[in-house]
């Protein structure tokens, strides 16, 4: 570097500048100097040496550590120092190079360019990713959480399930184990692992590890009504075992089922088969790569097929072409608690069985990409056009099944039943269920407006 300001490196690619205490401002400079070579942030002076307002260490401190927590995940700051500028006490804070990538709240990436903060393209993201160590990242530590962010509920049903597995293990004392399985440090912090596997709210520290359904009306991304839209939309969040088990409730309710209803009985086949569904949803959540921020899981449920999506390029020799044969994880730690858990059932054997499973229920195998740093697997429903339906026989949601019912026991469903039916649905989800049934001549509506009902037509 060249000459300094009063001591200081002149602003750079790792020395940067801010005169006030605003934590946004901070944050940025943060986020790019974590993403880049680390570097100095020097606090309370510009780059051309002016003080800015005049505030206390503890002022300067508790804007920083705002600052900390609007980076996601949050970036560790160190080394503050106190430096004389043109007669001014100034605060000068390291920041390493971050050993994963780094956003802000609002999702964007951040790096150095010089003596600024630029925004980072989707080619510069993926070069940052290639470039970050990812053996360790498991076992890093969160910043900011701590022991009690663990949700020991959760915990100990996977003791259960765990000692259920392997009946002849040594029961260790919790914390112990939890160390062993790389869940927390010796000095009791939670890691990745044990934030993903056990947190109470592990999206406040790692947002990116959440997952959305979206189901559209037809081949393409369009509602109900036609337009570009969906017919519903779900979030799901929490430790990765609920995100897996309340994803899955979800896609269950929405596909369809093949069904012949006579009395109270039905004999249904599922539009994809349950097993091979249920393993894409696990392999997203085991194998996506959680150092990229700001894009989560997603499952789009279209007429024609269903798209599982998660962040992350295939790992390591893996391509497209060996992905049946060869078996490589990116967490490790992560497969391997889903596995003691139950949500695994043999290890490395999940591709296979999902080709196998959807060749038997006639149905292509399944499709797989890999475009820019996502990993996609397609599932298609191929239906049967040709095949002739009975009055009693359709392609409905479990939904719709348990309004029949309730018809078939009550002689007729009211919209309030049906929302006491399924009270975790959206009304307009339920209405839309119902016009479907009539429309397709399964159901007559009588009545108007609080007194409509519908009947068996």
């Amino acid at each position: 570097m060249s000459t300094t300001l009063s001591g200081l490196q002149k602003p750079g690619h790792q020395w940067a500048y801010i005169a006030n205490s605003e934590p946004a401002v901070i944050a940025e400079t943060l986020v790019a100097l974590a993403n880049s070579d680390g570097g100095w942030l020097v606090l309370g002076v510009d780059a051309d040496g002016v003080l800015g307002a005049l505030a206390t260490d503890d002022e300067m401190a508790d804007a920083v550590r705002k600052a900390e927590r609007m980076c996601r995940p949050p970036v560790r700051t160190l080394d503050w120092q106190q430096r004389d500028v043109a007669g001014g006490a100034v605060a000068v804070i390291r920041i390493e190079r971050g050993g994963d990538l780094h956003a802000l709240e609002d999702g964007r990436v951040l790096v150095r360019h010089g003596a600024e903060n630029a925004p980072a393209g989707g080619e510069t993201i993926e070069r940052l990713l290639a470039s970050r160590p990812v053996g360790d990242f498991e076992l890093q530590p969160v910043p900011g959480a701590t022991r009690d962010d663990l949700d020991d509920d959760i915990i100990d049903e996977y003791l259960e399930r765990r000692q259920k597995r392997n009946p002849r293990q040594v029961i260790l004392p919790k914390d112990k184990l939890l160390q062993q399985i790389g869940a927390l440090t010796e000095e009791r912090m939670p890691t990745v692992t044990g934030l993903l596997l056990f947190g109470k709210e592990p999206q406040f520290f790692m947002p990116q590890c959440r997952a959305v359904f979206v189901k559209f009306a037809d081949t393409q991304p369009r509602g109900p009504e036609g337009g570009l839209g969906y017919g519903r939309r779900e979030e799901f969040t929490g430790a990765l075992p609920l995100v897996i088990d309340r994803a899955w409730r979800v896609i269950w309710e929405e596909m369809d089922k093949r069904a012949v209803v006579k009395g109270l009985q039905r004999q249904e086949e599922t539009e994809y088969p349950s097993d091979a569904v249920r393993e894409a949803l696990v392999n997203a959540v085991a194998h996506r790569d959680y150092r990229i921020t700001g894009r989560g899981i997603e499952i789009r449920m279209y007429t024609d097929r269903m798209e599982i999506i998660s962040p992350g390029g295939l790992p390591a020799h893996i391509t497209l072409d060996n992905l049946v044969e060869e078996h490589y994880s990116r967490n490790p730690r992560l497969v391997n608690g889903l596995y003691q858990w139950g949500y695994i059932e043999e290890l490395g054997l999940g591709i296979d069985r999902m080709i196998e499973d959807m060749v038997k229920a006639g149905h292509p195998p399944p499709k797989f990409e890999c475009p820019g740093h996502r990993f996609t697997v397609i599932l298609y429903n191929l239906r049967d056009q040709a095949r002739s339906t009975e009055p009693w026989e359709s392609n409905m949601n479990e939904r719709q099944f348990k309004a029949l019912e309730f018809v078939q026991q009550n002689g007729s469903i009211s919209n309030g039943d049906y929302r006491q039916l399924c009270p975790h649905v959206g009304a307009e989800t339920l209405r839309l269920d119902l016009v479907d049934m009539v429309t397709r001549g399964i159901l007559l509506k009588i009545g108007d407006k609080r007194g409509t009902r519908y009947i068996l037509k």
